[in-house]
């Protein structure tokens, strides 16, 4: 869909990975120009053609402005190194704030769920207690966002998911491990308990989320929760994958001890580690507040997972 508001304005997204890409892709499909920005000035696979890159240092701030200047509506898909978040994430979303109030542009910030209380389901209304330090960064940015948008300094929204899964994921618990290691022959890893209800969120979704909030005003100073297919068990995701490629290495489940273990020596395992509990315990999402107010309903689980698999198959010219 797009918003009858939608008009031929300049939408720029600061980070290439995979939301960046779906967010670009959407827009290019509503006709609308798009600059994406990322430090390599490289073109990732799935970024159309058409898209403008631009190779910038985002964590300067004249770079920032200087890459937004023109822009309607500014995306932050920014996502540094997992175990260097503390350092350098505050210092990123300041100077995409900063350039969005210079363009006078609308702020998109995608986020996702660390700042919720998962001791029950996730919804639009729930509590703001995270069980973590990711979590509370997470939260401290949240807020700088909306204080910002309350001050009248920009104009902002924030679209907030959970682990990413689909085409051109592969840092996920629902990434290269999962789907790349199948496609390939080899087992399946799954972290934490495999048994567990857990929310997935599919790329293509939360790509199209986010632009909707691009182009809409009615969206302006709030969080929402993107579109999420009813919760499915890690087991049942790499099951129905197996099921897809009528192949079956097996699947491994990586204890939780292990990651202990991993993280002694590997800096992006030992970040992962305090954010365990949302795959131990059930981590079931709510999203019926964006559904109804922007018809966008989620892609299924098993229409997501087709296209998942297709998408790992074309990277090594499988069928």
């Amino acid at each position: 869909m797009r918003s009858e508001k939608a008009t031929e304005e300049q939408h720029v997204i600061f980070g290439t990975g995979p939301v960046g890409c779906w967010i670009a892709r959407t827009l290019r499909a509503w006709h609308l120009p798009v600059r994406a920005v990322n430090r390599s000035g490289q073109r990732p696979q799935l970024m159309p053609a058409d898209v403008e890159i631009v190779a910038t240092d985002l964590s300067d701030p004249a770079r920032a402005i200087d890459a937004a200047s023109g822009a309607a509506a500014v995306y932050q898909a920014l996502n540094p190194p997992y175990h260097l978040w503390s350092e350098r994430f505050p210092v990123l979303q300041s100077n995409a704030i900063i350039a969005a109030r210079t363009a006078n542009a609308r702020y998109i910030s995608i986020e996702n769920l660390y700042l919720y209380d998962a001791a029950s389901s996730i919804h639009d209304d729930s509590p703001l207690r995270p069980r973590s330090k990711k979590g509370a960064l997470r939260l401290k940015m949240a807020e700088e966002v909306l204080s910002a948008h309350q001050r009248g300094d920009i104009r902002a929204t924030a679209l907030r998911s959970s682990d990413y899964y689909g085409p051109g994921v592969i840092q996920s618990a629902m990434g290269q491990r999962v789907f790349g290691h199948l496609v390939a022959g080899k087992k399946a890893e799954l972290m934490g308990a495999a048994d567990q209800p857990h929310s997935w969120a599919y790329i293509e979704d939360v790509g199209r989320a986010a632009a909707i909030l691009g182009v809409r005003d009615d969206a302006l100073g709030r969080a929402w929760i993107a579109p999420h297919a009813p919760p499915v068990t890690q087991h049942d995701m790499a099951s129905q994958a197996v099921a897809i490629l009528e192949d079956d290495p097996g699947v491994m489940t990586i204890p939780g001890w292990m990651m202990w273990l991993v993280g002694l020596f590997n800096p992006d395992a030992r970040a992962v580690r305090e954010m365990l509990y949302q795959l131990n315990e059930p981590f079931v999402v709510n999203s019926d507040r964006f559904q109804q107010a922007f018809d966008l309903s989620p892609t299924p689980i098993a229409t997501g997972l087709e296209r998942t698999v297709a998408w790992y198959r074309s990277l090594t010219g499988s069928r």
